[in-house]
């Protein structure tokens, strides 16, 4: 089968090679991949920002149907529609395996980094991690799960009272998911991004965020406190991963205000304003990746239609196509890639 590789850590080092049909052992399953995500950080492993078990074949956000079960499984049948969490692997002992924290266990291994994802026809997943799909997800939208689950635990991890303002700095995909599940909790979301990002900040609007901000064009800081009596945002979500950004959440929140941040890094020691945080005695969070508990809601807020996640799908290519797909993300043409395999 054709699969794309990372072949090494070094910037580019991607090709289409010819790799062995997985079979699936005690307790896994083969999924033949419908569609897969293009991720950040399949991005920045692209560019060598991001260590992957080198070579690999990427791609950890997808959804397909099952083909073949090994032994030991039987909540899940050929036929069956499905996603899948991207833990292939955990030590199942740690304290944070044992609450469920998967993602925090040092030993866990993910699909599409260390395993083998889904930029290909085949893979093969951990039957614990499998979820069907409700009745009204489609497998382009499925795919876009693991994202979701992502925001889905950002959101959790803070507190949002009806009627609270929001900011979510950066309308990517992850801002655009974090905005959704925001309003589906209760909060008025102001979502913002610069001049370059205009066709995300419309698709936020068509999305029916409540207020959306270039804040190039208009001051954010004014606009915040224009809808807040001049308090601050009761909560900020930077998903941009930019230090600027990052800075300037903290000036827009209340005293007594919550700092998620959900953006990754391309470097990890940045300069931050820890006496604000002091000051005015904000609450700061981190938010890595996702978990278990994450996944059947995440399903639910797509199924019941609070999520519009295939909105924001604006590009399809299959996994030959990978240049055509990063260019399009790069130029910021782009919302949400989708990859499809090819024979």
């Amino acid at each position: 089968m054709k699969a794309l590789v990372k072949t090494d850590l070094e910037h580019g080092s991607i090709e289409v090679q010819d790799k062995q049909e997985p079979t699936p052992g005690k307790d896994q399953v083969k999924i033949k991949v419908k569609y897969a995500g293009v991720c950040g950080t399949d991005i920045h492993a692209y560019e060598g920002h991001y260590k992957v078990n080198a070579p690999v074949t990427l791609g950890h956000e997808f959804a397909g149907e099952v083909v073949e079960v090994g032994e030991g499984v039987s909540d899940f049948k050929p036929g069956d529609r499905v996603t899948s969490e991207t833990t292939f692997y955990i030590c199942g002992e740690c304290r944070y395996c044992r609450a469920g924290d998967y993602n925090l266990c040092s030993w866990r291994k993910g699909l599409g980094n260390q395993y083998d994802g889904a930029f290909a026809k085949y893979l093969i997943a951990r039957k614990a991690s499998l979820h069907h799909l409700p009745e009204n997800v489609d497998y382009q939208s499925a795919a876009m799960t693991e994202p979701l689950a992502c925001t889905h635990h950002a959101v959790a991890k803070t507190e949002i009272s009806d009627g609270e303002i929001a900011v979510v700095i950066g309308p990517g995909p992850i801002g655009l998911f974090t905005a959704q599940v925001a309003q589906s909790r209760g909060a008025r979301v102001i979502i913002t991004g610069l001049t370059n990002d205009k066709v995300r900040l419309e698709k936020a609007r068509e999305l029916g965020i409540d207020y959306v901000v270039n804040s190039q064009e208009e001051d954010l800081h004014e606009f915040v406190n224009s809808v807040t009596d001049g308090y601050g945002a009761d909560i900020v979500f930077e998903c941009s991963g930019a230090v600027p950004a990052a800075k300037q959440a903290i000036g827009l929140l209340r005293k007594k205000g919550q700092y998620a941040q959900v953006g990754i890094f391309t470097t990890p020691d940045i300069q931050f304003d820890f006496d604000k945080v002091i000051q005015k005695e904000i609450r700061v969070v981190g938010s890595r990746s996702q978990k278990p508990a994450d996944w059947e809601p995440s399903l639910e807020l797509m199924n019941s239609g609070l999520v519009n996640a295939r909105a924001m799908v604006t590009h399809e290519f299959d996994i030959t196509e990978w240049d055509q797909a990063y260019q399009k993300i790069k130029d910021g043409e782009a919302i949400k890639v989708l990859l499809t395999p090819v024979d």
